[in-house]
């Protein structure tokens, strides 16, 4: 129960116990939960200054209830015991700055090297203000999330066209009195079903395809060339990342993918312009060690896995309990 995310009933079957019973007497007695120091302010932050290191992880995740922790984690334990540094209730930037500020020490703060985050405002004034030597390195994936999400707006796009198209043509045919029998393409889809059939293929790099996704590609870019340009904008973005080593030439070589995309005239893409401007020193940190925020984003799927295991949270003080127990 103190090693890993599992719950009570889960140890039924093994050792022959009731698991609810053993629950309460776990919560109550064997824990030691009721002892606990931290208990009183547990549901509004939790903080140990000794898992500081050199390298941080900040992002926010949901406890219960769509409440939003901001956490604080050491990507050097691998997800074991010292991996959890800080989870504090909220994500406004004031509050979650004062609560590090007097819970670790100025002297353990000034020893963080970088911090990787996302793009959030917040996020970055937290960084900014508590680990004032760090570098702050945005992540390279929310980044490429952005270029993702713009090529399948403009899909779905297209594929609401499609299916307004479809419907007209079916009025048509019963106005007629005729069947409506939609254009088949070579490799077995209409053109709605090849707009909702692509989804999958267009987040993948060309070399990663299947011989399908290859043909069904080809036919979709010849169908939609704009979707075709918005695509190679997302990929060649994706490969400044995986390409570049070093920040001089990742600086050019963005300067370049900006006035191509701004050239595209894809609002989407000229947002991302935009983002990436403004961050755009955490952004060129990214070369500097190659660090993401990967870490953080594992750490969060755990504990959603583990409120998942037990089917919700109702006490969350006994729930971070566990997670302190676990992994700090």
């Amino acid at each position: 129960m103190e090693r890993s995310p599992t719950t009570s009933r889960s140890l039924d079957f093994y050792y022959h116990i009731n698991g609810d019973t053993f629950e309460k007497q776990y919560k109550e007695v064997l824990s030691g939960y009721r002892e606990w120091k931290d208990r009183e302010h547990a549901a509004e932050w939790l903080v140990f200054p000794e898992n500081t290191g050199p390298r941080l992880c900040i992002d926010e995740t949901s406890i219960s209830d769509g409440e939003l922790y901001t956490i604080v984690s050491n990507p050097d334990a691998r997800g074991k015991k010292g991996s959890l540094v800080a989870i504090i209730n909220g994500v406004k930037s004031e509050h979650i700055i004062n609560i590090l500020r007097r819970k670790i020490p100025f002297s353990k703060r000034l020893k963080v090297n970088e911090i990787t985050l996302d793009m959030s405002n917040s996020m970055g004034k937290i960084a900014r203000c508590c680990f004032p030597k760090a570098i702050r390195t945005i992540d390279r994936f929310h980044i490429q999330q952005m270029a993702f999400e713009a090529v399948q707006e403009l899909r779905i796009a297209h594929r609401w066209e499609a299916i307004r198209q479809e419907a007209d043509d079916m009025k048509k045919a019963r106005f007629c009195g005729e069947a409506y029998s939609p254009f088949i393409f070579s490799n077995g889809d209409s053109l709605r079903q090849l707009l909702v059939r692509s989804r999958y293929l267009l987040f993948k790099s060309p070399e990663k395809w299947t011989q399908r996704q290859k043909e069904r590609a080809e036919i979709l870019f010849d169908q939609y060339p704009d979707l075709q340009e918005a695509y190679s904008l997302s990929h060649s973005l994706r490969m400044i990342f995986s390409r570049n080593t070093h920040k001089d030439a990742a600086r050019l070589s963005l300067a370049k993918w900006y006035d191509r995309a701004d050239r595209s005239g894809f609002k989407s893409f000229q947002a991302i312009i935009s983002t990436l401007t403004e961050h755009h020193d955490g952004v060129l940190n990214f070369f500097v060690n190659r660090s993401t925020n990967a870490f953080a984003e594992c750490f969060n799927a755990k504990i959603k896995q583990f409120r998942a295991l037990l089917r919700g949270v109702i006490d969350i003080p006994f729930f971070l309990f566990r997670l302190t127990k676990i992994y700090a």
